[in-house]
């Protein structure tokens, strides 16, 4: 399966390799393959000229996030092996001042300048309730663009890096990870029999429209699809599987709802607003405040902070979600009692109708080599 954005590999490259080097920021909601991309740039790069970090599983406290990532350095500081024991910070700060400069001033074998793939880089805030820490974030972007050093870094958050970067040094290039177009789906489909290239073209479009571009949705879908038949199965009946029970993507989108909510502020209420919306949407803010009994006022303040994690955007002042497959997790999972295989079936059965073009139910239905009839598009329901 070829690795999703693959043309983002050569524009960060060339990022990189630009005089001076730019720092590429890269930013797109979960699952849109930004950790994948940093993985593919450490392999081809090499190891010693590169580190990956993934901030937000490593930051703690500052004193030993520092151990940690020197340890894992395979760069040089001062003329010495940076993962060379050494003594323990004597204070928050000094062990923030540390890992600045092992930043800014590492050197590569041969003296090459490091470069360092930052993901999830706005997750150092963790470092920012710690005494004389206030600017952790605005300090780390002002060491990197006054190092030689090179950077990559990345973020889920849009909303929160658009607004760190307003006024920040040009050198850094904010980078949006596109939806996955249909040829690039069908691209990444898993071997499926002799399945003939009409199907698996149509396979590939709505797997892309189901999934929304976004390349974990495609991955897990792709792969149920494929598991169902050799010949590339219902990616309909697939997606009613993964978000049925303990589904992988029921899983995901249940993971990403509760990480973006304890990432912003009113948690009960921005449930709430998520479950009217799952309801009905677009709707204006006044339609929300009276669905949901509060004032316009305390409701937009609600919808900002929904806004600030990226959940949900707004579009001539009226407001829906950003990923219509987490807005159907909503609707299905935000429910006293977990729901029934038939009801996730009618559910994903009406998001499927709703977005598939119309003329693809009758290429769903139609006849394929041998005779064989594929019954796409169709979930039976007694």
């Amino acid at each position: 399966m070829m690795a999703p954005h693959t043309g983002l590999e050569r524009r960060v490259l060339a990022a990189l390799d630009a005089t001076p080097p730019r720092i590429p920021v890269v930013i797109g909601g979960c699952g849109s393959g930004r950790t994948t991309l940093l993985h593919v740039l450490k392999d081809r790069m090499g190891r010693e000229q590169c580190q990956y970090v993934d901030v937000e599983r490593a930051a703690s406290t500052p004193e030993r996030f520092q151990l940690a990532v020197a340890a894992a350095s395979p760069f040089t500081l001062n003329g010495a092996f940076a993962a060379a024991p050494q003594e323990p910070a004597t204070s928050a700060r000094a062990a923030f001042d540390r890992t600045l400069g092992l930043i800014s001033r590492a050197r590569a074998r041969h003296d090459a300048p490091a470069t360092f793939l930052l993901d999830e880089v706005l997750e150092f805030r963790t470092f920012e309730s710690f005494p004389g820490l206030r600017h952790v974030l605005r300090e780390m972007l002002h060491t990197m663009a006054a190092s030689d050093n090179r950077f990559v870094l990345t973020s889920r958050y849009v909303a929160r890096a658009h607004r760190l970067l307003r006024d920040g040094d040009p050198r850094f290039e904010v980078i949006h990870l596109p939806p996955l177009g249909a040829a690039e789906v069908t691209a990444m489909l898993p071997p499926m029999g002799n399945t003939s290239t009409e199907d698996r073209d149509y396979l590939g479009r709505t797997i892309q429209v189901l999934a929304d571009g976004r390349a974990a949705y495609v991955h897990a879908l792709s792969e149920a699809a494929a598991s169902m038949s050799g010949r590339g199965g219902d990616p309909i009946s697939a997606l009613t599987a993964l978000l049925t029970g303990e589904g992988a993507l029921a899983s995901w989108c249940g993971h990403r709802y509760e990480l973006r909510l304890h990432k912003a502020r009113g948690y009960g209420a921005l449930k709430a607003i998520l479950e009217i919306l799952a309801e009905d949407e677009p709707l204006t803010l006044t339609e929300i405040a009276h669905r949901l009994h509060r004032t316009p006022g305390s409701t937009k303040d609600y919808l900002s902070w929904l806004e600030d994690v990226d959940l949900i955007v707004s579009r001539q002042k009226r407001y829906s979600f950003s990923d219509p497959l987490l807005r159907l997790w909503v609707r299905l999972h935000c429910r006293p009692v977990p729901p029934s295989v038939d009801e996730v079936a009618r559910e994903v059965q009406a998001y499927a109708m709703a977005r598939l073009p119309q003329a693809e139910p009758a290429h769903a239905m139609a006849t394929a080599g041998g005779g064989d009839r594929k019954d796409w598009g169709i979930i039976e329901i007694d």
